[in-house]
């Protein structure tokens, strides 16, 4: 077999395994005693530097809105409505923080914490900031599948 032929195949492997796992849809999490998401909802694991971009960026997850991490200390103007995130990796399993990040208030229903991955059982989602509201036909989750394991497998690094 000569190397384009072998090239080809390798190429059209990576293809279809990218395409053979599928996002977990948010209706289709499958949770343990509500408190734990224990499966990964890409069916893979993320990428912890890309988590860092996902808890400080007002554009994607903006955690840091409400909580404080010591371990971005270039990341200005921190939270302190919710717990310093120091050490959560200890705190938590990792099924336990996707449980959390999915939907905390199916562990704690009095938070204040959004939930990143749902996208159904509101009362009247809005449309931003505009006081109307949202479109049924574009409304999604908060985060997309990567982001949410993208932020837990920051977060698993944090340990002290």
């Amino acid at each position: 077999m000569n190397l384009k032929a072998v090239t080809g195949l390798v190429i059209a492997g990576i293809a279809f395994v990218g395409t053979a796992v599928a996002d977990t849809a948010p209706s289709d999490v499958v949770w343990v005693d509500e408190v734990s998401v224990p499966a990964s909802v890409t069916g893979g694991a993320g990428v912890a530097e890309t988590g860092i971009d996902v808890v400080s960026q007002r554009s994607q997850g903006n955690c840091v809105a409400c909580h404080q991490f010591s371990s971005l200390p270039d990341v200005g103007f921190q939270g302190n409505v919710g717990p310093s995130l120091d050490g959560v990796g200890s705190r938590w399993t990792e099924g336990e923080l996707r449980g959390i990040l999915v939907d905390a208030k199916q562990m704690f229903p009095e938070t204040r914490m959004p939930s990143f991955y749902r996208d159904s059982g509101y009362i009247r989602p809005g449309n931003a900031y505009t006081g109307r509201a949202a479109d049924p036909e574009t409304f999604g989750p908060l985060l997309n599948a990567q982001q949410i394991e993208d932020t837990i497998a920051y977060l698993l690094t944090l340990t002290d």
